[in-house]
């Protein structure tokens, strides 16, 4: 009798699921770093039988906004195309995906995510991101929390700027034409002079602010001398110093905003100035009141004199002044008065804001 052999079909292997992970670092811990993110992603997609078949990475990127974090838009980019290769977007935890003041907004985020069917896993959270009202509700704690975080961490920063500041430290900024930045160790000693686009490594180091090479600072001196004595204008000065191939400290053509730069920066008479404008949070950026600066007075060496530099405030001040039209009928009565219409056709700017110094 001829036996037959019954064979059972083989069972079909799961289907392996293809993901993207997402990685970003700012600066504030090492536990963040995107190699500690990259490992815990792949140790989770390899217990649930997932590929990862790209990797997106924001290193040094802020939270708060998606402005500047170019891996994390490609990434948004990539998954709206028709072409998406992937289904499952890995990301170590809330924090990572973003730090939104505003908790819809990163809520926005994922959903355009799930609106094409691309799942976003949070690999190092407690909880499983499966849309149940638990998953929701801890979610929905954990963003506010990121955002709570990143204004706590604010508030810090901020409070020991200005502490520094006060204590004659420089917080950032290139040092402007003229100056140098010069490194102090914790004892107070000079280590070396940065260069532009160099930054401290050591915590205990400390920038200050020094005068440059002395044909700078004479021409600083003398951009000053212009604007107080001779009475040209920023533009003429500007204009002046690019006949002459001058450039600025970033190597570019002086512009009226670089040379009111000069003549109006505190830092020229060694002043330590903060807070003059804010951008808190990634927010819009704000011109702030002179009250709500933090200042130290004489904390470097001067480059002028304070007599040439509030000199020239004073002229600022008095350019920038606007007329009511009953100040400028009255001015123009004085003038008629001092100069006569027949004698002159034409009035200039200089004689209707001081017409008593005008010439007879």
């Amino acid at each position: 009798m001829q036996s037959i052999e019954v064979t059972a079909d083989e069972p079909e292997l799961p289907k392996r699921l293809r993901a993207v992970e997402y990685v970003r670092m700012s600066t504030e811990h090492q536990q963040y770093s995107t190699e500690n993110q990259a490992g815990k992603i792949r140790e989770y997609a390899a217990h649930r039988n997932i590929d990862i078949v790209r990797t997106y990475a924001d290193a040094g990127k802020s939270g708060l906004r998606i402005d500047g974090r170019q891996a994390l838009q490609q990434l948004i980019k990539d998954k709206e195309s028709d072409s998406a290769d992937f289904s499952i977007i890995l990301v170590y935890d809330v924090s990572r995906w973003r730090r939104f003041q505003d908790a819809d907004e990163s809520a926005y985020y994922e959903y355009i995510c799930k609106r094409k069917n691309v799942h976003v896993a949070y690999v190092a959270e407690q909880f499983e991101n499966d849309g149940s009202p638990v998953a929701t509700i801890v979610k929905g704690v954990k963003r506010a929390m990121a955002g709570e975080y990143s204004r706590e961490l604010s508030a810090k920063v901020f409070t020991g700027q200005c502490r520094l500041i006060e204590l004659g430290y420089r917080q950032g900024g290139p040092a402007g034409y003229g100056l140098r930045r010069v490194l102090l160790d914790q004892t107070g000693s000079v280590k070396a002079e940065l260069a532009r686009g160099e930054h401290k490594s050591l915590q205990t180091d400390r920038v200050i602010l020094m005068p440059g090479p002395d044909a700078e600072v004479e021409l600083v001196i003398q951009i000053y001398r212009w604007f107080t004595d001779d009475g040209l204008t920023e533009s003429e000065i500007a204009f002046r110093l690019n006949e002459k191939g001058v450039r600025t400290d970033l190597c570019r053509d002086w512009t009226r905003a670089t040379i009111r730069e000069v003549l109006t920066n505190e830092k020229y008479i060694g002043n330590n100035v903060y807070n003059r404008r804010s951008f808190k949070l990634k927010k819009l950026r704000v011109e702030n009141t002179p009250d709500m600066w933090i200042k130290k007075e004489g904390a470097f060496e001067s480059v002028v004199t304070p007599e040439l530099f509030y000199t020239a405030q004073g002229i600022v001040r008095a350019r920038a002044y606007r007329f009511s039209n009953v100040e400028l009928i009255e001015r123009l009565r004085s003038l008629f008065q001092d100069r006569g219409l027949r004698r002159h056709r034409s009035l200039s700017w200089s004689m209707l804001a001081s017409p008593k110094k005008s010439l007879v």
